[in-house]
């Protein structure tokens, strides 16, 4: 199941069934959008988002998916 963050013209896209919740997203955003509930990533914040990518870099899963990476 893929769970879509949108905010103006940033999308983030997370893929619950690819997600183990290790949290590297949550530690590699210099915003801190995203936050880790019931073991999922949930980004929260997306009007602060860089568009940076750390996040798509950082998940050993490759279960985020962004509009600008």
């Amino acid at each position: 199941m893929k769970k879509e963050f949108k905010e103006g013209n940033i999308t983030i896209t997370v893929d619950y069934d690819k997600c183990k919740g290790s949290g590297e997203c949550v530690t590699a955003c210099p915003v801190e959008i995203f936050e880790l509930v019931n073991g999922k990533a949930v980004a929260k914040k997306i009007g602060e988002c860089i568009e940076c990518c750390a996040c798509v870099n950082a998940c050993p899963y490759t279960a985020i998916e962004h509009s600008s990476c």
